[in-house]
């Protein structure tokens, strides 16, 4: 066959169009409306800032043609004023296909515009917390870049709504600031850990002698390490650690640590001292990829864990049972500090909303955020696209429908798993051919479904 050449004229006017499939990808930042009860945000590894205004039925990307990179690591509305929202881009949950971001971007009114306000360097971002009664005094824990060392690492601190920023917390240049938590019975009190982790391509270290505790009690000009307090492991490396401070009683503060004899530890005092609650392994595992905590905003005794499961303890953290959500790998939860009963939830599968405390949540299957390793066509007419979607199966979807939309009637999956490469027998579109992990290969007849 002889090259061909074809003008460019001819395909100049053609457009992208969405063709699905509306099921959600990862999400690993959300934020909720401290005002409005039917609005929420997510961020998307891979899609940017959504946004709902009628509790999850619906969702619309908002940050598309401001943003200069795709992955959100974390997100947080100003409880002073719900126009103010900050994104922190560059996700912390660090897999081998992490992608990185560019710093900080703000919007002011209410997710319409962004502008961006630097940090670009910081590349990955676990946190965003602003301060209750000031939306111009904001904080961010920067993780750093994920495959080497850099200087840009630790907890940022502005007082001018991100025009200027100032680096408050620093370890190293090999470890940065993934979680964030401020007091919310006293702002000046922030709690920060680090973490000393680094990604190769063909290892992860997850831990070393920068990671730890840290608190500050007037507002990031100081701070003290509580690695070592009474209570938590006093000797021994330090991974990945995640903190939450009470809303509901003074003092009291959870964290969930990765390390030899890691457990989950409970504080009442500031974090002076700390006594040792679940040692349960199902709250730890893979601690790069989960180890998030959330404390109940008015119950001192409710805490959250989010792992592959989302746990929930009422105890303080003694013992915690399971919360049923649409899918499994969980990343972040936004509880309503005036209404614990209204929750929006981060994982794997997308976002999602609960006015129930976690009894029941809005669908995941309208939100075009899914991420794919590969994709693929067929040579039909009009042909058909296969990918292998992240924490999810193989799926088949048209180009275009008779119908004047595509709807998940016409989706169907072709065997296979999340990681592997798809082949479509050029002779006979519905024979399919799928791999995974563990050099497993499926073959799919889409004319029999079998």
């Amino acid at each position: 066959m002889t090259e061909q050449t074809i003008d460019p004229g001819l395909y100049a006017s053609m457009e992208y169009r969405c063709i699905g499939p509306h099921r959600g990808g990862r999400v690993v930042a959300v934020a909720g409306d401290p005002l409005d009860r039917n609005v929420f945000y997510f961020g998307s590894t891979g899609g940017g800032v959504w946004k709902t205004t009628d509790g999850g039925q619906s969702w619309r990307n908002v940050s598309d043609g401001y943003f200069r990179y795709a992955s959100v690591g974390a997100l947080a509305v100003a409880p002073s004023d719900p126009n103010v929202i900050y994104a922190g881009m560059g996700e912390t949950s660090i897999r081998g296909n992490v992608s990185r971001g560019d710093g900080v971007y703000r919007s002011d009114d209410a997710g319409r515009s962004w502008r961006h306000l630097g940090l670009a360097e910081t590349q990955n971002i676990g946190e965003i917390v602003i301060h209750p009664h000031n939306p111009e005094v904001v904080y961010v824990a920067a993780l750093g870049h994920v495959w080497g060392p850099n200087a840009e690492r630790g907890v940022y601190r502005s007082t001018d709504g991100g025009a200027t920023w100032r680096l408050v917390l620093h370890k190293s240049s090999k470890a940065g600031a993934v979680d964030l938590s401020i007091d919310p019975t006293n702002p000046r009190i922030l709690y920060a850990t680090i973490w000393q982790a680094e990604r190769g391509p063909h290892y992860m270290s997850s831990g070393g002698e920068d990671s730890g505790i840290w608190r500050t009690m007037d507002g990031g000009e100081t701070w003290q390490e509580l690695s070592r307090r009474p209570g938590l492991p006093q000797t021994g490396v330090y991974g990945k650690i995640g903190i939450a401070a009470s809303g509901a009683k003074a003092g009291r503060v959870y964290a969930i640590v990765e390390h030899e004899y890691g457990a989950l530890f409970r504080s009442d005092n500031y974090g002076d001292s700390w006594s040792r609650g679940s040692e349960d392994r199902d709250l730890r595992t893979r601690a790069w990829y989960y180890h998030h905590i959330y404390a109940d905003p008015q119950d001192a005794d409710v805490v959250w864990v989010l792992n592959v499961d989302a746990w929930r303890s009422i105890d303080g953290g003694n013992t915690f049972s399971v919360v049923q959500v649409h899918h499994g790998d969980t990343h972040a939860l936004w509880i309503d500090p005036r209404d614990p009963q209204r929750m929006i939830m981060g994982d794997d599968g997308g976002a999602e909303v609960s006015y129930t405390g976690g009894a029941s949540w809005s669908t995941i299957l309208n939100q075009a955020t899914s991420e794919f390793y590969h994709v693929t066509v067929d040579n039909r007419v009009p042909y058909r696209v296969y990918g292998a979607q992240q924490d999810n199966t193989t799926i088949s979807v048209p180009s275009r429908s008779n119908s004047g939309f595509i709807s998940t009637s016409e989706w169907y999956t072709v065997g296979g798993g999340e990681s592997g490469y798809i082949a479509v027998k050029p002779d006979d579109p519905d024979i399919v051919f799928a791999g995974s992990y563990g050099g497993l290969l499926t073959r799919y007849d889409a004319r029999h479904r079998l």
